[in-house]
């Protein structure tokens, strides 16, 4: 398969692997809790709906452990690199080119900027990398873009994604009007791309069929089959066994195709459903005949369309003012956010009722408020990972969702004014997690979030409850199992008490049955081949030393 090539691939190919794992660090005080009983509890937890605010590539990789392998639909909206946004490529990638790239001329990236397309796509190649480790075996992505990297865009999601999983490219009509200051063409649309994990694995669910598609079923001959649309029974080719003269059984009136076309059915065939009062010719039967489609024969779902207006699914002037009517107008900093029911449509075609949905590049928190709205109609319970590494997470992005939680007085809609409900927690990025960190005290990652991140890299399985069972045992897989030696505490983490020592591997040797035992320490006081001996491969903390899945 053809690949693209662009300045800075080598050196961010695999970039995304050398990202440290970072914990995320609640902020209850940012946070919405819910009742009692409902989705997060009364405490903010991971569990929860979340608001991430930091870089979105360290954030990414700070969910691996928990999330990895379990989104359901993820829908990112990037910089489209006008040119005119204003955006920043950081990326601390140890390169000499990437550090020439960091410097202050080089940032941010404006019109001027050759490189700008090979910056643009040196941030997205991570990334994307990352978003395909959190999908799910049928789950799907979906990219937002205009003119500017378009190309670009498809050529590198082929590439991450594989182009045997591309599903569709939709166009998106986002604006209702003509924009008199074109210089060209006026752009009234954007792309949204959409690519499967494995498109084997994934099917799109068909959409509800609205009141205006039903209304063109009627039944002026009171057909006892219920409702009818007619199609035409012409073929734009021609047929030698489908060309002959239909004569309607009312009137006796005829037709014959034109030259270069025929029926669409041979004439056997069509007399069958002239007899079964398949075919109309009008009330008076002076009509060119065309067949009956009954609405009990029309699947109950449409299939989803690729061209997606903005009376279906709104435009980017709606969007700015549901966003001001939230947020008020002192909020006036997205020109074109999407509205809520674009995103909506996505959720409708591509999640069940219990899907994660994630949203990277999450700007004003329109996905968020779609998962709400979409729950509230439905009695779902689909939870958002939102990530947004700009200062306005906390006052725009985090706010907007807040207020639809709770409800926007003076709203149209009466579910928004009433309150959407739901939880989300806040979270910042915290440390890296690495065996400096743990050894120097102070902010330490706790024994939870720990062990998750010591099970997905070493087994590259998530860990959905960790166990804490005698021995430091965290949890196991079909080939491992894996313990923990750990507290959040330096004075714990410097003694002898932490450290893998002869007492405490032989138990665990003891307890693993046929499984090969891997062990997190921040030490240990006996040799690797004496553990080999007896099933027990040593791990410093807070590095496994090997992804093993799979040896």
């Amino acid at each position: 398969m053809p690949t693209l090539d662009f300045k800075g691939k080598q050196f961010v190919y695999a970039h995304h692997l050398s990202v440290p794992f970072r914990q995320l660090d609640i902020d209850a005080k940012k946070s919405v809790t819910a009742p009692k009983g409902k989705n997060g509890g009364e405490k903010p937890g991971l569990d929860d709906n979340l608001i991430i605010h930091g870089d979105n590539l360290h954030a990414l990789k700070a969910l691996l452990p928990k999330y990895a392998g379990k989104v359901k639909c993820i829908y990112i909206d990037p910089p489209y690199n006008t040119g005119n946004e204003g955006w920043c490529y950081n990326d601390a990638v140890n390169a000499p080119l990437m550090k020439e790239w960091l410097k202050k001329e080089g940032n941010p990236v404006d019109k001027e900027d050759l490189e700008r397309h090979d910056k643009w796509l040196c941030m997205m190649w991570p990334r994307l990398q990352l978003l395909r480790e959190l999908l799910a075996d049928d789950g799907v992505i979906f990219v937002s873009i205009d003119d500017n990297e378009n190309h670009h865009l498809k050529a590198v999601l082929d590439e991450v994604f594989g182009e045997h999983n591309f599903c569709s490219d939709i166009i998106w009509q986002k604006t209702f009007s003509a924009k008199n200051d074109a210089k060209y063409f006026s752009s009234d649309h954007e792309y949204i791309y959409l690519y499967a994990k494995n498109l084997v694995s994934f099917s799109l669910n068909l959409l509800d069929r609205t009141d205006k598609q039903n209304a063109r079923y009627s039944n002026p001959d009171n057909d006892p089959r219920g409702v009818w649309s007619s199609t035409d029974l012409l073929r734009m080719e021609h047929r030698d066994n489908s060309v002959y003269t239909i004569t309607s059984p009312i009137s006796g009136m005829s037709w014959t195709p034109a030259p270069g076309t025929s029926w669409r059915h041979p004439e056997d065939e069509m007399k069958k459903m002239i007899d079964n009062n398949e075919i109309t010719f009008g009330p008076e039967g002076k009509t060119k005949p065309r067949r009956k489609r009954f609405l009990s024969e029309v699947k109950q779902g449409m299939v989803p369309q690729t061209l997606w207006k903005f009376e279906e699914v709104g435009h980017t002037q709606e969007g700015k003012q549901l966003l001001k009517s939230i947020l008020g107008d002192s909020k006036d900093f997205f020109a074109t956010p999407k509205p809520p029911r674009l995103i909506k449509k996505i959720l409708q075609i591509a999640t069940d009722q219990d899907s994660i949905v994630l949203d990277s590049f999450a700007g004003s928190g329109t996905t968020a408020h779609a998962v709400l709205a979409l729950n509230k109609e439905d009695g779902g319970n689909r939870k958002f990972i939102l990530v947004e590494c700009e200062d306005y997470a906390d006052t725009i992005t985090a706010e907007r969702v807040r207020r639809v939680i709770k409800g926007v007085p003076g709203a149209k809609d009466d579910a928004l004014k009433s309150g959407l409900g739901g939880s989300f927690t806040f979270c910042e990025l915290g440390k890296e997690i690495n065996i400096e960190n743990l050894l120097k005290g102070g902010e330490l990652p706790d024994y939870d979030e720990l062990a998750r991140y010591a099970f997905f890299t070493s087994t590259g399985q998530t860990l959905d409850k960790v166990k804490q069972g005698a021995d430091y045992f965290v949890g196991e897989t079909e080939q491992y199992r894996v313990h923990v030696i750990y507290k959040p505490d330096s004075a714990f983490l410097r003694s002898g008490d932490s450290a893998l020592n002869a007492a405490l591997a032989a138990s665990i040797s003891k307890s693993r049955g046929k499984k090969t035992a891997l062990v997190f320490a921040t030490h240990k006081f006996m040799g690797q081949k004496e553990l080999t001996e007896m099933g027990v491969t040593y791990c410093q903390l807070p590095y496994a030393i090997h992804r093993v899945m799979g040896d």
